[in-house]
């Protein structure tokens, strides 16, 4: 029914020229006919061939029974198609020009993603690049454009998801090559210095080891974000007290929040969850320890858990550097790095982890950060 409405201006339309046509047709044709059946017609028939071959009346009237008189039925109908092809060739010509009209705005729609016609100035009150069609075919007009505004805004994001694809594989082969690097150094100390006293042995060895943990520290992140991304993970679902994995996680972070000077205070009622365990404690971790390297030097990071309606709420809060509107929008986009200028070493991956995570628990997590106060919020379905 919405298409009929759709396409009632244009039938009209149509329905209105076919009209006109063959009152025009018909209009022609019988004029035509009533000229050639005139007896003026064969008067000045005879007239002409007395002008222009200077011939007398008889000679005259005699020629033109030979060409007209005895032929008439074939001149008319003559008349008559040459009639019909000239009029049925305006027709067509513009019942033609609709679909050159969509050609054309197919040919912006498929070659022109960067919002500009090319070889064509915009139309006045119509941005650049936008699909213009006949009245009759708004219809059309409207959905090309939405398509064309969705291949445009596909693309874009398709670059600059290959821009950051490309940003971070730079970023991790720098990063895998210097903790690489350093081992390999140390260890040919190791190798090369026989001499070398116990002390400065357990240094190198502690370095190239610390190293070594980091380099596998990065492999697991950059394979971690590759597996989440996929959308067959299966969830292992099974019930677990939120609070004693919460305090679980905080008694194993002491150590990192003690070296900090920070404080960690857990409000959360003692609440049942059914969830995959192993992968919610990634969230966990992953918040915890965004907030303890982000986090103000002796300030206090707070969790609270609490069911709110339907759902349970989780929120993690950390006194930090106030985090800009446009980069908190794409803190969870799966090759941005928050360029904080902190040296953390962060790959800037777990926070596109957490959200795949939560996402396959049909959850949200979401940031908010105002006045050197940032707040993750997780929501998460009571099932």
């Amino acid at each position: 029914m919405k298409n009929r409405k759709d396409f009632r201006q244009f039938r009209v339309r149509i329905l209105l020229r076919t009209f006109g046509a063959l009152t025009a047709a018909a209009a022609v044709i019988y004029i035509t006919y009533s000229v050639l059946q005139h007896v003026g017609f064969a008067d000045g028939m005879v007239a002409f061939f007395q002008f222009v071959f200077g011939i007398n009346y008889e000679a005259a009237l005699q020629l033109y029974e030979r060409t007209f008189r005895r032929h008439m039925d074939m001149m008319i109908l003559c008349s008559f198609l040459l009639i019909f092809v000239g009029l049925f060739r305006i027709y067509l010509r513009w019942l033609t020009g609709y679909l050159e009209a969509v050609s054309r705005g197919m040919d912006i729609l498929l070659e022109d993603d960067s919002g500009e016609v090319l070889g064509s100035a915009p139309s006045p009150g119509r941005s650049s690049g936008e699909i213009s069609l006949p009245p009759e075919l708004f219809s059309i007009e409207r959905k090309m454009n939405v398509a064309k505004h969705r291949m445009v805004l596909q693309n874009r994001h398709m670059r600059e998801a290959e821009q950051r694809k490309n940003d971070l594989i730079m970023y991790l082969a720098h990063d895998l090559k210097t903790p690489l690097a350093s081992t390999i150094g140390y260890l040919n100390l190791l190798r090369d210095e026989r001499q070398i006293s116990e002390e400065l042995r357990e240094k190198y060895l502690s370095i190239a080891l610390a190293k070594s943990e980091r380099l596998e520290e990065l492999i697991n992140e950059f394979l971690e974000i590759a597996r989440y991304s996929l959308s067959d993970i299966i969830l292992q679902y099974k019930e677990i007290n939120l609070t004693r994995l919460l305090e679980q996680l905080v008694y194993e972070f002491q150590p990192i929040l003690d070296g900090r000077g920070l404080t960690c205070r857990l409000a959360a009622e003692d609440i049942l969850l059914k969830c995959d365990a192993d992968k919610m404690q990634r969230v966990f971790d992953n918040l915890l320890r965004n907030a303890a390297l982000y986090s103000y030097e002796g300030t206090e990071i707070t969790i609270e858990a609490g069911r709110r309606e339907e759902n349970l709420v989780l929120k993690f809060s950390n006194h930090g550097d106030t985090i800009p509107a446009k980069k908190l929008e794409r803190l969870f986009e799966q090759f941005y790095s928050l360029d904080t200028g902190r040296g953390t070493g962060g790959t800037g991956l777990g926070l596109a982890i957490a959200r795949q995570i939560v996402t396959l628990h049909k959850g949200t997590i979401t940031a908010e950060s105002e006045n050197e106060l940032t707040v993750f919020t997780v929501t998460l379905p009571v099932l």
